[in-house]
This record gives structure tokens, sequence and C-alpha cells, in this order.
């Protein structure tokens, strides 16, 4: 894995939340689970029947007294759902409640897994770093929902999404569990008091060590005028998409062939989109078009199976999206190498659709260096 030089200092906001926790007094193991539940029941609702709380939860209730403030906030201590995220499946969905620190900054807590049935480990104990792309985009949508007043049922255009691996100790031991994230939201576009567009800029730390930063733009538009915009398109029905023989897990980086997402191409050069809409992480909820999600992953799995042995980490991607990807149309997956002036070797992966480009992905393997 190739490393770039650069400057990658803990975020402000989370030192001072680590200064503080550090300094708290020393509680013993019964004194501890006193403080977890009394601390927990008077400053947040309850916990739905059967979900379990997130470790280290007195740790997490010290990062909001820690933030307290007089700030008017629109929640000052909200709590994903699946509504918030768009993730139906709590195993799917990796934010756990967020705090505002001040006009358009948000001090984020997620909890990543050490396994998961689609973002799995990959090997060496590397961690999937499909997972900050994924989080970057269900924290957006909790925050543009849950702080800025978007509807549920409103729509959402990611026109673009990226993230960057800033150590190359991105492991499982090293990026699962607690993890802090600091989102500041630039660019926000109101129009008539409603949330219109904005820019994010997430950054990834754990215990001190900032592991990845991310950026994403985003575009709300009301239920009623995406169903004018999307006309005949809003009533494809997910169900009748034919499901294409796919590449060899192997040759993806995949081991499951449920999780494959590419397909041979018999009469042009790349390969042809492959839908499973009965996978349960790619498509947990009914679709008028592809997911994004399913867009990063065939980038993903591209690149992969363009890499002699197929061995392909992307410690960094970048994602325009130009138009829908049609569920009902075949979608033409194009990849090769090039050169990036600032990141060196990358993959370059095209979507095409109609003979129009779909999105356009940057892959490179070169982790920044943080000294």
């Amino acid at each position: 894995m190739h490393r770039l030089r650069g400057h990658s200092m803990a975020d402000p906001a989370i030192s001072v939340v680590d200064r503080f926790v550090g300094s708290r007094p020393h509680l013993t193991p019964a004194q501890e689970r006193s403080d977890t539940a009394s601390a927990a029941s008077a400053a947040r609702p309850g916990r739905p029947r059967g979900e379990q709380a997130p470790a280290n939860r007195s740790e997490q209730t010290l990062v909001r007294l820690a933030y307290q403030t007089d700030s008017p906030v629109l929640i000052p201590d909200g709590r994903a759902t699946g509504e918030l995220c768009h993730r139906p499946d709590a195993a799917d969905r990796f934010p756990v409640d967020w705090l505002r620190l001040s006009e358009h900054r948000y001090l984020v807590t997620v909890d990543w897994p050490a396994a998961h049935r689609f973002f799995a480990p990959l090997p060496g104990g590397r961690q999937d770093p499909m997972l900050v792309a994924e989080t970057t985009r269900q924290a957006t949508m909790m925050l543009a929902h849950a702080a800025y007043g978007v509807p549920v049922g409103d729509q959402f255009v990611m026109q673009e999404l990226g993230y960057r691996l800033l150590t190359d100790e991105f492991t499982v031991l090293a990026a699962s569990g607690p993890i802090d994230v600091v989102v500041d939201c630039s660019d926000v576009q109101l129009r008539a008091g409603r949330l219109v567009g904005m820019r994010v800029d997430l950054r990834f730390q754990r215990l001190g060590r900032v592991l990845a930063t991310s950026m994403g733009i985003l575009y709300c538009t009301s239920a009623r005028v995406y169903r004018r915009l999307r006309g005949a398109s809003m009533g494809a029905a997910a169900g009748a998409v034919p499901l294409l023989p796919a590449v060899p897990a192997h040759e993806t980086g995949r081991t499951d062939p449920a999780d494959v997402v590419l397909a041979r191409s018999k009469h042009r050069p790349g390969w042809r989109l492959r839908l499973n809409t009965a996978h349960p992480t790619l498509f947990a909820r009914p679709n008028d078009h592809v997911p994004g999600m399913v867009l990063l992953e065939a980038a993903r799995q591209a690149a992969t199976a363009l890499t002699p042995g197929h061995d392909f980490h992307p410690a960094s991607m970048r994602v325009a999206f130009h138009k829908y990807c049609e569920l009902a149309e075949p979608c033409w997956l194009l990849a090769g190498h090039e050169t990036d002036a600032d990141q060196g070797p990358v993959v370059r992966v095209r979507g095409i659709q109609g003979e129009e480009p779909v999105f356009t992905a940057t892959l490179g393997t070169a982790v920044r260096d943080d000294g």
C-alpha cells in the first residue's frame, strides 16, 4: 500500500472530549454501571426493546456533558433510527447518536462492527474501508432529517461522495467499536426555510487516532417534485429485475457469490452491472433506481477484477453521480489504470447506461501519511 505525505491532526473537538474523559475519577465496575444507568435514564429516551446499548455509554454521556452549551439546538441529544438513516435493519445502521456542537457542526457517535454480513473484514485483518463511505451516507441523511428538518419521505440525491484513509492501521482491531465523527456542514442552501442542498466533511477518529476523512455533496427534493421528476420510472419493480450470472466471487474480492455485482459482458468491454434485488444490505428498501451504494461496490469490484491477483484495497475513492441508474436498463462498467497528479496510480471506473455516463469513480491505494 502506497503512502502520501500530508497532515492529519486530531480534531480539536474530539481532543476536548479526550481530555475531559481522561480526567474523570476512576470508578469501580459497580459505580460505572450505576453512573451509566442513571445518566442514560436522565438524558435519553428509552431504547427499543431488543436493541442493545452501545459500549462505553458512560464515556459517551460525559462527552455530551463536555459539550453542553446554552446555544439553542433542535435536538440536543438525538439518537439514530432506521427511518433517519434509511437503514431499517439495525445490523446495517452505523450511527448511534449525535450532538450539535455549533450551527453547522455535529459530533456523531458511530459503532463499526468487527464482523458484518456485507462490510466484512478483508484479508490480513483489515477493516472494510467502504464502511467510511456508507457511514458518510447514513450520517448525512440522518442530520438532514433531524438537524435541518427535511421531512421523512423526501428524497436525497448524493451528487458526490468520497473518502480517504489516513492510516495504514485501518484494521478491525483499530477501526471497530465506538468511533467519533465530527461532521461539518457547509454551503447550506435553504429555500423558504427548507434544506435544498449542502456539503458535508467528516473526520473519523478513535482513541486519539484519526482514521479517515470523507465528504459528500447532497441535494434534497420533496416527494411531490421527485414523483414528477421520475415519472414512469417510479413504477419500476425491483423484483422483476433479472439476476445475471455472477463473475467468480474471488475475482471481485468477495467470498459470497450473492455479494457480487459484476456480470460478464458478452458484446462489449468491461462488465455488466449485476443486480441482486434480494440482497438484504444492498437492496434493504424498495427503490425505483439502483442505490448509490451498489454503484460504489461495483466500482470497487471492477477495480479488484482489473488488478492482477485480485487484491485491491481502496484506500481512497471519489465518486461523481451524473444521473439515476435505472433498474430495468443494462448498465455497463468500464475500468482502466490511470495516473493522478495527486494520488499517483489510480483505477478509473465509469458506469454507462443508454450510452450516457451514470457515474465516474476514482480509486487509489495510497494512504495519506499523518506525519
